[in-house]
């Protein structure tokens, strides 16, 4: 009974079934039988199958005579054994049951052990194999190739056929590549059939010749593909199993299969190949086969090198699993590491280059070998070369050695120059054609124009990174379905580039090194419907096939390794790959079907890359190389046969460091091997990590030799941090834990020796704490043999326990230390002092900063001196793998003196603490521009760059980094920069005037620190002066400051214009500087004044400042005008055309202003009137009306005629200020202070002009006062001014309202409807415009003061918001709602109810603008967000200071866990944040949960640490107070001294730095503006009492509540001076005036304000020419002067009616008093009229006068 065909093993599909027989019948008679004598036994293949049942049915099956003894065994090898008494029966059934196999229809192995029967057999089962084989060239797999050799005929026809048409010029180039590429595939297939049937033929042959029937057998030419001679034995298992493994290979179709014969034929005939094959022909897998089935090794071995182990092992395998069967047990051995106990014995040998490199210093002859294939040559291993070097010398010795040299895309030229010009053999792959497209610069292509948004913005990275995810997201829209590989450099942008590209059609995958196994299979999995992207590294390029990949993004940048010979050091760094390079990654878009390559690099830039990629003999440090090459016995490496010679500086680099390591010395100037040397040769690593174990071993510390040297291998990839930025974040932290003190060699020790204690799931472990599985198991590897070897070649067992503790610090840790320094004595580097200056590598001057995942940072310390592996350079540079050394192990390697001169270069720290906010700000200035300025000048003078001065906001000091020498010089320029800074703060006073008024109108005190008055100005001198300058924008202010400050004393404040000034103003002006007295001033202008500066004369000039805080009420403007010029009498009218004459005639005799005027036609214009006679007072306005009323003739102008020049003394602008204050104030409701109900502003005029005039900005609301104030002026002149000059008030009314852009955008559609409805309204009209600065300005005009004010009520109410006046609105609320939490809260509070909100720094408050109804919404909805706000606003806690621990952070993670949940099972509402790179942690909650977070980290840091970082007492400058209150924590104190309760809203006053509640410092202003009594406003902590300053009291209080500040200082300065100074006794005058002396002189004061005229001396009204004391007598009894006056005086009487005092100097006797009497002056009679005084003169005294 036959198998069931699904269970039939493999047999070529053109076998048919067997033909039908049946099996003979016994004679029924018997006669005696020898005993049978022959057996036959069938072999099983695989212990278990077939089954007896199966068996015993094959057998039953057989035609031939059946076995006289059978036996079936139901396991075990043997699987049957037939007995046979003939020999011929015997030989029958073991053909029969090969052909059965030949069939398929078992794989049982067929065996005779008798000789004679295995001998009668053999001729049969070979002619049967010869059959098979003939069979097998005519068999269906054979018929399906050259039907598809066919087809593809027929297409190329198709193709031919299309070319001879017409075609665009893209078509026929496309038709041509097709051509090409199926004729190419046509070719291989039939060199594929040929290949298979020669294969076929060559086993035909073999087995004719065997069985010797006579049949000629013809002989081919060259090597036979299968080496079976005549007359050998055949092993018709093997054979079998060979013409299986030829149908695979026929079916697969490797593209090397079809030059299989042309390549042994090439191998024959030459003893050096280099064979050319593309990426996927099979070269590495088939060739070794090929040799071994020809025979052509003979009884020597193949050997194959690989430059990776796994390559090697791997390929063993494979090889091992296609040729099962085919040769004999361990004819395939593969050895990834070398040992000296290996043998080279087996046929075919899978091992390293490095395993293979040792075996030839070994075995100089390698007597055993007989082929050498050097496979992925192209990679130019430094093994590779060595082993070339030392083959090429042996070939001469051994003409039977064969050596193949293998590569996808070697520089063949090169190497066959090498090897004496040997020839190169090209195998063709399987590639379909690749499209390359070069894409320089994707702006400028057409087809991508059409960018996503998402990537026209991209963050901060490299610009190829960008490119590459861009050109992806196009070709992921565009291109028809098929994966997409693109190449980047590094696992950091493959990460980027996979979180910045997302789309839900596709699968985003990384691929590079460092991802776990079951990562990296994903990039081969199918996802059906979604395109795959896959962002990679070059490990893509070559070390795996991707299916499905159809298109390739190649950046054309790779990141790699570079020793620099010159500085000694490895730098890795991104370079343009290689043209091979680029060609085998776009070589990875051809693999199953045509694809296309998009190449970011322009084609030029192709051409120029390298062709080939540069051997790495010249890129890495030649350390081992050397010594190896000294250990063959070559005396000199420079005069070794390279391949391709590296530097010489390299070589000498490399016996240099040897000889520090102690491997190599110089004897003889040749350099010969030490017994260290041969030790390290012996362990075959990097001499580095040799010498480390074998110090390691002296001191008694095995184990952790051999685990350091293998984790210093692999440390690159210990650490896994991928995915996320979440979860590496977590990684970060996770590493922190296992971080250990010294650095990073410890930290990696530590790992391991954690891996490896005993973790039930290593794998589990390695993914809690963020390690790579793969890379520890890889350590684990390179442990086991390192420890080989150690036993091996040097007898050396190391131990499994552990010495050294990383937990405990013992004298293990500074032996580790020592013996690291002694192998990394030129990696040595010195902490600069300076975090930005990092390291300073001793053996190359380079300044070079901690890679940002290096240990130490996790301490927030840098060790002065460490040591490290290699320099990264991506593109900044890093020290990589760093450990800190001990300064006392440096004297073992380096001389003392050569160590204290360079910590000469160190920089040391001196901090100045103490300080406050506001002086840092004023010190580092606008933009950091004074701080740069001296830190400019220190480096310029001191001669060092380095110099740095850093300001430290949170701990309120400044640090300095110099060296030791400049130090002291630092310090003295920048304590006296802020000594002057202080000073200046100290010193500062704002300059305020007494009541409002023009400059130089008003008084003006100095408000100082304290809220003290420190000066009162009352003469109105100047105390400022402007300060002019050539070149004012590019002058150093603070050398200015300090030129004014040396120059005058007195110096109380500065103003710089900003840039918007000067270019509004004049372009020299700098700024003003006020002082404290004006003698001071006056000084400064004296000194100043054309004093050279910056190479040009300052120019000083006296200003009158004053308080421009604008005007406190709305605006309403007026203007007027009076003469300047006398009228002339004349005057021209300008009428309508024509209608001159009709004028004249009807003004003939023309009264104005009492007098006729004369009126004629102009001789100089014919439609002007000429006016002559009009008076002096008679205005323009007069003139028309007079006109218009006796003409209805049109009148379009009339102008007076005025004498030109200056005829009369014009009065100061002053003057006429003064003048119409006085007319205007009887009008406005405060009459003593006009100043806050309007304002008077008077033009100079200019030299041609004829009229004066001024504008009066009335306040708003009081329009009523303010049209009769003008009616008044009008037709009026002034006291200073002559009669003509008659006042003319415009009757046109403006006013100016503004805002700014954001807050006409939430208000514009209210404005616009109040706007047009002011259309309506006879007589208004408005301006609306932009401004140039984004300022929206409307300009009102009516012809009343009342319309005015009503149109602007509601645009005010609009522009000027609505200030949110809340108990929660406290100014750190304010503050808090400003931080970039609030301004979102703001936004989102803008957009819902379409409002502006805006943060007004005049008054401190927040100002709301928009629709009136949303008003309370918005107060509501900023309440809430502040309560959110508050709740959300972090605790901040620093974990690394002078007084902290080091190791705090790494305590933090240890006791509360990576992801703190340590905190929150204490406090489960609390929100904690560990900023790692900042060691920084902050708390979101309550304010109860952030305290207990602040002790549970205090507990951490109670405990005294060992290595507590601490600047020493005499690097800590300031004051006695400032320290103690640094050393004491005084700062950290929570009660605040005023209210005695914890500090809310806390606020560090500038001048002693004490910390109090905002609260309780405003509400202390504030009392003290109610009173006289609290000044000056000192700090109130004990012992302190210094005063306020004025930046203090600017931030405490609000415009206004400063003014009230100031006012009451005013007062308090005022009682205090003891009646040095009084008030204006005009009720609520703000104006003060200086008592004068007892003894002094009366002196008038005339009150600025209103207007008043007092005696300075007696306070009373102002009274010339008398004394005081007669004038206050005066005032008791004004009749007692007037009797001392009439005293002696004969013409002095008084009215007999009315009392009146008459004095008579001349005239008649008839006197008429006030009253109305007239008086005989001779007898005092009262008469009621003059004639009847006259009369009584006639008849009583016969006179009118007195006869003398």
């Amino acid at each position: 009974m036959r198998q069931s065909d699904h269970c039939r093993p493999f047999r070529p599909p053109d076998w048919a079934s067997p033909p039908p027989h049946c099996r003979h019948h016994q004679q029924t008679h018997r006669h005696p039988q020898p005993p049978p004598r022959f057996a036959v036994i069938l072999f099983r293949a695989n212990a278990s199958t077939p089954t007896a049942t199966e068996i015993d049915a094959l057998l039953t099956s057989l035609h031939s005579s059946p076995p006289d003894n059978l036996s079936v065994s139901s396991g075990g090898r043997d699987a049957a054994r037939l007995l046979f008494r003939s020999l011929p029966a015997a030989a029958a059934a073991a053909r029969e049951l090969w052909s059965l196999r030949l069939e398929g229809l078992h794989l049982l192995t067929p065996h005779l052990p008798n000789a004679a029967a295995a001998a009668h057999a053999f001729p049969l089962i070979a002619s049967l194999f010869a059959s098979h084989a003939s069979r097998l060239l005519d068999s269906d797999l054979v018929s399906r190739s050259a039907a598809r050799s066919a087809e593809l005929a027929a297409s190329i026809q198709a193709v031919k056929h299309r070319l001879r048409g017409p075609n665009k010029f893209r078509d026929f180039d496309q038709l041509d590549l097709q051509k090409k590429t199926l004729e190419a595939e046509k070719d291989l297939v039939d060199a594929k059939i040929a290949e298979y049937k020669a294969a076929m033929s060559s086993i035909r042959r073999a087995m004719l010749r065997g069985a010797g029937d006579g049949e000629e057998v013809v002989e081919e030419e060259g090597v036979d593909v299968f080496g079976i001679g005549e007359g050998e034995d055949v092993d018709f298992v093997r054979l079998h199993m060979m013409m299986l493994r030829e149908c695979r290979r026929l079916n697969e179709g490797l593209p090397i299969y079809a030059y299989r014969t042309k390549i042994l034929n090439h191998i024959f005939n030459n003893q050096v190949m280099i064979l050319i094959g593309e990426t996927g022909s099979g070269k590495s897998t088939q060739l070794v086969q090929f040799l071994a089935d020809s025979g052509l090794a003979a009884n020597g071995s193949i050997v194959c090198t690989q430059p990776r182990k796994i390559a090697a092992t791997s390929l063993a395998r494979r090889v091992d699993e296609e040729s099962n069967g085919c040769y004999t047990d361990n004819f395939v051995l593969s050895y990834s590491t070398f040992s000296s106990s290996q043998g080279f014995n087996s046929k075919i040998i899978f091992c390293t280059d490095s395993c293979l490199l040792h075996h030839c210093m070994n075995d100089a002859g390698l007597d055993g070998i007989s082929y050498i294939i050097v496979d992925e040559a192209h990679e130019r291993s430094l093994n590779t070369d060595l082993l070339l070097a030392l083959i090429r010398k042996k070939l001469l010795d051994r003409l039977d050695l064969r050596l193949v040299i293998m590569s996808a895309t070697a520089d063949a030229d090169r190497l066959s120059d090498y090897f004496y010009g040997c020839q190169t053999f090209h195998v063709k792959g399987r590639n379909f054609p690749v499209e390359i497209k070069y894409v320089p610069d994707i702006s400028l292509e057409a087809s991508f124009n059409t960018v996503p948004n998402s990537f026209r913005h991209a963050s901060a990275t490299a610009s190829y990174l960008n490119d590459v995810v861009r050109v992806v997201s196009i070709i992921h829209k565009n291109e028809e379905e098929g994966a997409i590989l693109a190449f980047l450099t590094s696992q950091l942008e493959v990460e980027w580039a996979c979180e910045n590209f997302s789309d839900s059609s596709a699968v985003v995958l990384p691929m590079h090194g460092k991802l776990s196994q079951v990562e990296q299979s994903r990039v081969f999995q199918s996802y059906p419907g979604k395109r795959k992207v896959i962002f990679c590294t070059n490990m893509a390029e070559t070390s795996l096939t991707i299916k499905e990949v159809k298109y390739v993004v190649d950046s054309g940048l790779a990141k790699e390794s570079r020793f620099v010979p010159s500085s000694g050091l490895n730098v890795l760094k991104v370079n343009w790959i290689s043209q091979s390079s680029a060609n085998q990654r776009a070589g990875r878009a051809g693999r199953t079907a045509a694809g296309k390559c998009y190449r970011l690099y322009s084609e030029s830039d192709f051409s120029m890359m390298e062709v080939h990629q540069e051997p790495e003999i010249r890129k890495v440090h030649l350390g081992t190389a050397v010594l190896r090459i000294l250990a063959l016995g070559i005396k000199d490496a420079q005069n070794f046969e390279f391949v391709d010679a590296p530097n010489p500086e390299a070589i000498n680099m490399a016996v240099k460091n040897l000889e520090q390591l102690g491997a190599v010395k110089c004897r003889l100037n040749c350099y010969e091997l030490t017994d260290t040397g041969r030790h390290l040769v012996k362990l075959g690593i990097e001499p580095r990590l040799g010498k480390i174990m074998l110090d390691c071993f002296s001191f008694g510390l095995r184990k952790e030799g051999v685990v350091l040297a293998a984790v210093m291998a692999n440390s690159s990839s210990i650490f896994c941090r991928v995915g996320t930025d979440e979860e590496k974040h977590k990684a970060d932290l996770q590493k922190v834990r296992l971080c250990h003190r010294d650095g990073d060699l410890f930290t990696l020790l530590a790992v391991y020796k954690k891996w490896e204690d005993g973790h039930d799931n290593r794998n589990m472990w390695c993914w809690q704490n963020s390690i790579n599985a793969k890379t520890m198991r890889r350590c684990q590897d390179t442990i086991s043999e390192l420890e080989n070897c150690l036993k091996h070649e040097l007898n050396i067992i190391v131990p499994s326990y552990w010495c050294w503790n990383p937990e405990t610090p013992t004298v293990h840790d500074k032996l580790l230390k020592r013996i690291i320094l002694s192998s990394l004595t030129g990696n040595l580097a010195m902490f600069l002092g300076h975090e930005r200056f990092g390291y300073q590598v001793i053996s190359t001057d380079q300044v070079v900063n901690l890679h940002p995942s290096s240990s130490l940072l996790n301490y927030g310390i840098k060790p002065e001196w460490v040591v490290f592996t290699e320099i990264l350079s991506v593109p900044n540079q890093y020290l990589v793998c760093v450990t800190a050394v001990d300064h006392d192990a440096l004297y073992t390697v380096h001389p003392m003196s050569s160590i204290q001169q360079l910590e000469e270069r160190k920089l040391q720290i001196k901090v100045i603490s103490g300080l406050g906010n506001n002086l840092l700000r004023r010190f580092c200035g606008k933009y950091s521009q004074n701080l740069q300025t001296i830190i400019s000048r220190l480096k310029e003078d001191c001669k060092d760059d380095r110099i740095t001065v850093e300001i430290n906001f949170n701990n309120n000091e400044v640090v300095l980094f110099a060296t030791k020498q400049n130090m002291e010089k630092v310090f003295c320029v920048v304590n006296s920069a802020l000594e002057c800074e202080g000073k200046m703060l100290r010193n500062e006073c704002l300059e305020r005037s007494l009541f409002p008024g023009r400059s130089g109108s008003s008084p003006v005190a100095l408000f100082s620190s304290g809220a003290e008055i420190k000066h009162l100005e009352l003469e109105k001198r100047c105390l400022t002066v402007e300060i002019l300058h050539q070149n004012a924008h590019d002058i150093n202010d603070k050398d200015l400051i300090c030129l004014v400050e040396s120059t005058v004393s007195g110096v109380v404040n500065f103003h710089k214009f900003t840039g918007n000034f000067r270019m509004a103003s004049d372009g020299t002006k700098w700024g003003k500087f006020t002082f404290l007295k004006p003698e001071n001033a006056e000084d400064a202008v004296s000194k100043l004044n054309g004093l050279e500066f910056h190479g040009s004369p300052l120019k000083v000039l006296p200003v009158c400042s004053f308080d421009n805080r604008g005007l406190p009420f709305p605006a309403v403007r007026a203007k007027l005008c009076w003469p300047l010029k006398r009228s002339s009498g004349r005057a021209l009218v300008t009428c309508a055309r024509g209608e001159a004459e009709f004028v004249v005639n009807d003004c003939f005799a023309l009264g104005i202003g009492g007098r006729y005027v004369n009126c004629r036609l102009c001789t100089k214009d014919e439609n002007c009137v000429f006016v002559e006679g009009v008076p002096m007072h008679v205005t323009e306005p007069e003139l028309y009306d007079a006109f218009c009323s006796a003409t209805t003739r049109r009148i379009l102008n009339i102008r007076l005629l005025r004498v030109k020049g200056n005829v009369i003394d014009i009065p100061s602008v002053s003057t006429c200020e003064e003048e119409l204050v006085k007319e205007i104030s009887p009008f406005m409701p405060n009459k003593n202070c006009p100043g806050q109900n309007f304002r008077v502003e008077v033009f100079p005029p200019e030299d041609n002009d004829s009229m004066i005039r001024a504008a009066i900005t009335f306040d708003g609301s009081l329009y009523q006062e303010a049209a009769r104030a003008l009616d008044h002026l009008e037709g009026s002149f002034l006291p200073c001014c002559q009669p003509w000059q008659i006042i003319q008030c415009k009757h046109v009314f403006h006013s100016t309202l503004s805002c700014p852009l954001r807050v006409y955008n939430v208000i514009s559609q209210e404005v616009t409807i109040l706007l047009e409805s002011f259309q309506s309204q006879k007589g208004v009209s408005y301006n609306f415009e932009k401004t140039e600065n984004g300022i929206f300005r409307l300009k009102l005009t009516a012809n009343a003061t009342k319309i005015i004010a009503d149109l602007r009520r509601p645009l005010e109410m609009l522009m000027k918001g609505k200030t949110i006046n809340h108990p929660d609105m406290t100014l750190s609320a304010i503050q808090l709602l400003l931080s970039r939490d609030g301004v979102a809260h703001l936004k989102s509070i803008e957009q819902e109810t379409g409002t502006y909100i805006m943060y007004d720094r005049q008054s401190l408050n927040i100002k709301v603008f928009g629709n009136q109804d949303q008003m309370a919404a918005v107060e509501a909805k900023l309440v809430h967000a502040l309560q959110q706000l508050l709740e959300k606003k972090p605790l901040e806690i620093s974990l690394r200071g002078h007084s902290l621990p080091p190791d705090l952070m790494k305590k933090t993670v240890e006791n509360f866990g990576v992801d703190l949940e340590g905190f929150k099972k204490e406090m489960p509402t609390i929100k904690v944040e560990l900023h790692k790179h900042r060691h920084l942690l902050k708390v979101w909650g309550s304010k109860e949960d952030k305290r207990k977070v602040e002790r549970m980290i205090s507990e951490l840091t109670s405990v005294k640490h060992s290595t507590l970082v601490q600047l020493p007492p005499e690097n800590v400058a300031g004051n006695k107070e400032d320290k103690q209150r640094i050393d004491y924590g005084e700062s950290s104190e929570d009660a605040c001294p005023i209210c005695l309760c914890e500090i809310e809203d806390p606020f560090r006053l500038e001048s002693c730095g004490h910390m109090f509640c905002l609260a309780c410092l405003v509400d202390q202003c504030e009392s003290a503006s109610k009173s006289h009594d609290g000044f000056p406003i000192c700090c109130m902590k004990t012992g302190c009492k210094k005063p306020l300053l004025v930046v203090d009291l600017k931030h405490l209080v609000s415009n206004e509540k400063l003014e009230d500040l100031f006012r009451a200082s005013l007062r308090a300065f005022v009682a205090s001076k003891a009646g040095m100074y009084r008030f204006c006794p005009t009720p609520d005058c703000q104006s003060i005036y200086q008592v004068a002396a007892p003894d002094a002189e009366t002196k008038l004061f005339s009150c600025g304000a209103c207007y008043v005229e007092i005696c300075s001396k007696c306070h009373l009204e102002y009274h010339p020419f008398i004394s005081c004391e007669a004038y206050k007598e005066y005032k008791e009894d004004p009749d007692s002067t007037l009797l001392e006056w009439r005293k002696g005086k004969g013409n002095v009487k008084s009215c007999p009616s009315c009392g009146y005092t008459i004095e008579k100097a001349e005239g008649c006797n008839h006197v008429e008093c006030r009253c109305g009497s007239h008086i005989c002056w001779v007898c005092l009679e009262n008469f009621k009229s003059s004639e009847e005084c006259y009369g009584h003169l006639r008849s009583a005294h016969q006179s009118f006068v007195d006869i003398v």
